[in-house]
């Protein structure tokens, strides 16, 4: 039989795999995150008639004569490089900005992702849409375990800042140098204790002679004294007092004229507060908003990079599973080393280019055309030899 005639058959089978995975990448073209593959043809063994020959006295060398044997798909790559950013508001989904892969669980295999269409179930897990939960680094009361073993990530729906006892406060502002001897001035510090029940510090400042005498009283009973003295409106004498158990920091104050503006700026305190709001932030940490006005990370979300990402198999929903040729899993926090950064409330698109796939399926028609031909013209050829006897 003709040798062309298995060439033929060999270009048919390439120009299909390549008209497959042409057809796939388009059929993607809207798939959150994916990655374009292509394919690359190698010719198959050749056939030697005659090896090569060297030069000798009167006669040059000759150089092999050989016939190949058709074609056959020496691999399909995938195109890891960045799809482009489309907004969607929400606030659990998350684009890479970069490289890098997200980790997710699914019963006890781990995937890796770059489409990061995550919601929140009904556990409160961060899940993508085949249901894996998304791993990464727990908190515990806000502290983010870098070292610790990847687990799921989860909004915690009942979880309560603790309360914080007050142990410091601090004023600003300025006390009125030409206000006249006996002024007060009251002031009223909000404390709390270690299980969050609140209760007012009062200070009052109260004009002298020489400053300003300031005198700190506790519901609880403790009190406490300072005097402040002014040199052209810097403090010169006094700037602590505790009360209570609170030391209150007044070196920020000034007394300059015509100025009544002194007022408490900052103290450490507060009550329990639960959980209202959350937001991502774009090294992956999920930061909860509380009641009581406070914000703690309940965990960070993890990325995974590879040292050859064309070794990762695809394992469908637009994930992957890592294999001997992908190297070693390397995790790490969004925006650290080589890592890309996170984009909350946005999405990466597909890489498809329409048009270069458009081209593709032109070169994959013509070049299955052509082999057929191929097919077509050594059938002729076999006809024409049988058609020697009748």
């Amino acid at each position: 039989m003709l040798r062309s005639l298995y060439s033929g058959i060999s270009g048919l089978r390439s120009h299909q795999t390549m008209l497959d995975v042409t057809g796939n990448n388009i059929a993607n073209v809207n798939t959150t995150a994916f990655k374009a593959s292509a394919v690359q043809f190698q010719d198959t063994l050749s056939q030697l008639f005659s090896g090569s020959g060297g030069a000798q006295d009167g006669v040059g060398g000759t150089n092999p004569a050989q016939v190949g044997l058709g074609v056959r798909v020496a691999g399909i790559s995938t195109n890891f490089a960045q799809g482009s950013a489309q907004s969607t508001g929400r606030a659990s989904d998350l684009m890479i900005s970069g490289d890098g892969f997200f980790v997710t669980r699914s019963g006890d295999q781990t995937q890796y992702t770059r489409a990061g269409t995550f919601d929140f179930d009904g556990a409160g897990n961060l899940v993508a849409p085949d249901g894996s939960i998304v791993q990464g680094w727990s908190a515990t009361d806000g502290v983010i375990n870098e070292s610790g073993p990847l687990s799921n990530i989860v909004l915690p729906r009942g979880v309560i800042a603790p309360a914080v006892t007050t142990t410091s406060a601090t004023f600003t502002g300025n006390l009125p140098q030409e206000a006249a001897v006996g002024t007060a001035l009251v002031r009223d510090v909000p404390a709390y204790d270690s299980t969050g029940t609140s209760r007012t510090v009062t200070l009052t400042f109260t004009r002298t002679a020489t400053g300003w005498d300031v005198a700190g009283a506790d519901p609880a009973g403790p009190t406490g004294t300072t005097a402040l003295a002014f040199t052209d409106g810097a403090l010169t004498t006094g700037g602590t007092l505790t009360v209570g158990g609170i030391a209150v920091d007044l070196s920020k104050l000034t007394g300059y004229s015509d100025l009544t503006t002194v007022a408490v700026s900052d103290q450490n305190g507060r009550a329990a507060g639960t959980l209202q709001s959350y937001a991502l932030s774009a090294d992956g940490t999920l930061v909860g908003s509380f009641s009581n006005g406070t914000s703690q990370a309940l965990g960070r979300v993890v990325l995974a990079t590879f040292p050859n990402p064309g070794g990762l198999e695809k394992a469908g929903s637009s994930s992957y599973v890592a294999t001997f040729n992908s190297g070693d899993v390397q995790i790490g926090a969004p925006g650290s080393g080589s890592l890309g950064k996170l984009t909350s409330g946005s999405l990466e698109m597909s890489n498809v280019d329409l048009s270069q796939e458009f081209t593709n399926l032109i070169v994959a028609q013509r070049g299955f055309q052509a082999n057929a031909r191929i097919i077509t013209t050594s059938d002729e050829m076999l006809e024409e030899l049988t058609n020697l006897k009748r």
